[in-house]
């Protein structure tokens, strides 16, 4: 019984750290130096047990880990400029294996909200509840930010979802600049398909990446921009992960909801009487 509890404990203690999924039976040291095939003098070098050869070694069919990020970099950007819709997008967006995202992903989240919507908000990347259903802003964050948006007079209906990122990192963990720059040209285009009236990046990894902004989240927050030729107004926000993690940061969250609210009263996109 006390064995029991302390396997509870530690389990626990993984979820609590962000350790929520398994990519193998076994543990791998991705540092260390591969077996050579042969040694100088003609003897064999010794063989990897099987199961570290058939994950570790072999490269899951499809995905482009042997092609230089460059190169996966720009066939994002030609697959993304060749979708006319958003169906055709999402489609080049599934079938897309340059991000390595994907072999840990279980699915590709590309929407949520109403295409028909003149707001869409850009968040950073799926967390395990998003990954799980599919669709952005689900989890507690996303229960968060549905409150955010009512309390100024928004619901879903009134806007439009997406993320920089299309796969979860494991462990939620930060996307990184890499995975980034491989998935912006999706997000990038779908920004120039729905054609909004007004923006809002959530949190700072969109905000600045999006921006092209070395400024942290605390500072681009609040202040309107304008984004692309287009010249789409832009208000970065913070992310309702972190305002829940920071309590205190929520007093700076309504004073740019309210921001929000504001713009899309002037822009006829809101009633003054939600």
């Amino acid at each position: 019984m006390e064995q029991t509890e302390t396997l509870k404990d530690v389990l626990q203690f993984y979820v609590d750290a962000g350790v929520d999924i398994a990519l193998d039976e076994m543990p791998h040291d991705r540092l260390a130096v591969p077996p050579q095939e042969s040694r100088a003098g003609g003897g064999a070098a010794t063989a990897q047990p099987a199961a570290v050869r058939s994950s570790a070694s072999a490269p899951t069919p499809g995905f482009s880990e042997t092609k230089p990020h460059e190169v996966n970099v720009q066939e994002a950007r030609d697959r993304a400029a060749s979708a006319n819709s958003l169906d055709e997008l999402m489609a080049l967006l599934m079938s897309y294996e340059g991000c390595g995202l994907k072999r840990t992903a279980t699915h590709t989240v590309f929407e949520d909200g109403n295409r028909d919507a003149k707001i869409m908000l850009v968040g950073e990347a799926p967390g395990r509840d998003e990954d799980l259903q599919g669709k952005p802003f689900v989890g507690r964050s996303g229960q968060f930010l549905d409150r955010m948006l009512k309390a100024a007079g928004f619901d879903r209906s009134h806007v439009y979802i997406g993320n920089i990122v299309a796969w979860r990192p494991p462990g939620n963990r930060a996307p990184t600049t890499a995975e980034m720059e491989l998935c912006k040209p999706f997000i990038t285009r779908q920004i120039e398909l729905m054609k909004p009236e007004l923006l809002v990046f959530l949190g700072a990894s969109s905000a600045k990446n999006m921006l092209q902004s070395s400024d942290g989240i605390l500072k681009l927050r609040g202040k309107w921009r304008t984004y692309s030729k287009a010249e789409i107004p832009v208000l970065p926000m913070l992310h309702p992960a972190y305002l829940l993690r920071q309590p205190a940061q929520k007093r700076l969250a309504w004073r740019d909801l309210l921001s929000l609210r504001k713009a899309a009263i002037e822009k006829a996109i809101l009633s003054p009487d939600a």
